[in-house]
């Protein structure tokens, strides 16, 4: 089934009357967990990515599975990847939007996760949108014009995320996997993207990384305040690997095309892990696999909804996935022609033909 929108400023407006109004519905309808076919979709803050399109999918499940099929997802606000996946763990969530770092600490049992024991019930059920390293610099520490200019911020005041973020924990293991103590070696700011761009414009620091969707409005700020003097580093072949040392291929390249901000001439080839759409093993198959359909029938919807979707697409929905996929996803993959690997296989599905 699809949901057909029209073209236009008419077409936006609608689509976010629509969303408001179905969470005025859930917010009436009081805990929709009392529903068993009715699973909450944790996100992230308010002010970033996950949680509009969070909302954006939880719309459509309202609209057209609800009362056909019986699912439903709500989405609601939270502090992010680490919390979300407490959520899963203790089962007030079935469904969470996470970056694929914390997927991977989380099946692992490792990182900022390590100490608690490996997720054995965590799913995955499709690649989002691309979450894309930028590493901000001033334009007079920069000499390679690769994250190895990280090295002449030494001692200088930098902006690793706000604290206990999924950013504080991303940038943390790339910075270390570049061979980088933060602790040591910078003066650590820890701010929200907004107050970033800010520090940055106001010279209060010298760097910052904000992993995001391709445009991040507090690059593009930062990047016109600055006039010039704010320059986006690179990653070269050596460096995508180091990042990648523990988690092979979790980290892609992703080219951020020459003008996508101010001043920005040319194209700037950095890194980007995905974020993706996760649940518990014990849904229903067939929830999983209708939930698939329909965001996949309704791409559309969710293009126009918040930017950063545009890069979800069916031939890229594998890519970067840390945990096996639901049994669910994979028959939805497979009679999309996909050819699954041997890894994203489920335990219960290993060995098991078309």
């Amino acid at each position: 089934m699809r949901l057909d929108t029209l073209p236009g400023r008419r077409s936006l407006a609608l689509i976010v009357l629509g969303v408001l109004l179905a969470l005025a519905l859930v917010w009436l309808a009081g805990d929709p967990e009392t529903e068993s076919d009715t699973y909450i979709l944790a996100t992230a803050t308010t002010g970033g990515t996950f949680y509009p399109v969070g909302v954006a999918i939880a719309t459509l499940t309202k609209q057209l599975l609800e009362d056909e099929h019986g699912v439903a997802l709500a989405a609601i606000s939270s502090a992010g990847s680490e919390e979300n996946l407490r959520l899963m763990r203790s089962g007030e969530a079935r469904f969470a939007i996470l970056q694929g770092l914390y997927g991977a600490w989380a099946w692992r049992g490792e990182g900022r996760l390590a100490g608690q024991e490996p997720f054995t019930e965590l799913r995955s059920v499709t690649a989002l949108w691309p979450n894309v390293e930028h590493f901000l610099v001033r334009a007079s520490l920069v000499d390679s014009g690769t994250v190895a200019d990280l090295d002449n911020l030494a001692g200088r005041r930098f902006s690793i995320g706000a604290r206990f973020s999924g950013t504080e924990g991303s940038n943390r293991h790339i910075l270390s996997a570049l061979g980088i103590d933060p602790d040591r070696d910078f003066h650590l700011v820890y701010q929200g993207y907004g107050a970033s761009a800010d520090a940055f414009q106001n010279q209060l620091i010298d760097g910052m990384n904000t992993p995001a969707g391709v445009p991040v409005g507090a690059v593009t700020r930062a990047m016109a305040a600055s006039r010039g003097d704010a320059v986006l580093l690179s990653f070269d072949e050596s460096q995508q690997s180091a990042v990648n040392r523990d988690y092979p291929d979790l980290w892609q390249f992703f080219e951020i095309e020459g003008g996508t901000y101010p001043h920005q001439d040319g194209p700037v080839r950095t890194i980007a892990q995905a974020n993706l759409l996760a649940v518990t093993a014990d849904v229903p198959d067939e929830h999983v696999y209708r939930l698939l359909v329909t965001l996949y029938d309704n791409l559309g919807f969710l293009h126009a909804f918040h930017a950063a979707t545009r890069a979800m697409q069916l031939d890229s929905a594998l890519d970067g996935l840390p945990a096996p996929l639901h049994p669910g996803a994979v028959r939805f993959f497979r009679e999309q022609g996909l050819d699954i690997p041997s890894h994203l296989l489920p335990a219960e599905l290993e060995g098991a033909g078309e």
